[in-house]
């Protein structure tokens, strides 16, 4: 099941949401462009830019949050951003949605670190962060509904509360978390517990840092 949209209707142009998604698929593209070119270059941008515990750089906190593997991770994490994104965006304004959002990922990579300090796999990928705005999500919009896209022998549509997708979308990553503790991550995977941990901070920095009045004003005038 995959989210394609959501009913909440946003107030602005979600303008960081849209530059976020251009930066990551523009460093995603030097990525493939590497890769065509020179697989050893290729590597040697994963481990400068990735986040690898063992070798930890506070800088690699956040340009590990534009780095992707392949083209499903770094398409897929840009539909969840661009399908919660504006209405997180729309109530906090530019600015501080851009620090949320950067915030959020700093909380995820840091909680994957203190879990697994010692893990010499790269982290890469925007989904702790994304994460955290799906938390946020839960908290100011429970009751919007999701429209999630699926297949069983023919591809339809169906939509549900946001509150309902986002806690099940929560315990699928706290239940990966607690399985990936005990496995063998040698070869790499999901980091659960990074995802876990940018939902928590999302849903702690939302409160945090409150509404936009500019947001309530418009949406009271437009009700």
């Amino acid at each position: 099941m995959i989210p394609i949209k959501v009913t909440q209707k946003s107030y602005s142009t979600p303008a960081v949401t849209i530059v976020l998604i251009v930066i990551n698929l523009l460093v995603f593209l030097n990525e493939f462009w590497l890769e065509l070119v020179d697989p050893y270059s290729l590597n040697h941008f994963m481990a400068q830019y990735s986040l690898r515990p063992a070798y930890f750089h506070i800088e690699n906190v956040i340009t590990s949050m534009f780095v992707h593997a392949t083209w499903m991770h770094v398409l897929g994490n840009m539909l969840f951003l661009w399908v919660f994104g504006d209405n997180v965006e729309d109530i906090l304004g530019h600015g501080k949605f851009l620090l949320f959002y950067l915030l959020c990922g700093v909380a995820a990579a840091m909680t994957q670190v203190l879990i697994d300090p010692t893990s010499r796999v790269p982290m890469v990928g925007a989904s702790g962060a994304i994460a955290g705005v799906m938390g946020a999500y839960l908290v100011k919009f429970p009751h919007s509904r999701v429209v999630m896209l699926t297949w069983f022998i023919l591809i339809f549509t169906f939509d549900l509360p946001a509150w309902a997708m986002l806690i099940y979308w929560f315990l699928m990553q706290v239940f990966g978390g607690f399985g990936s503790i005990t496995a063998d991550t040698a070869q790499g995977g999901t980091a659960f517990m990074a995802h876990v941990g940018g939902f928590v901070a999302g849903i702690v920095l939302i409160n945090l840092l409150g509404a936009r009045q500019r947001y309530w004003r418009r949406r009271d005038l437009t009700w």
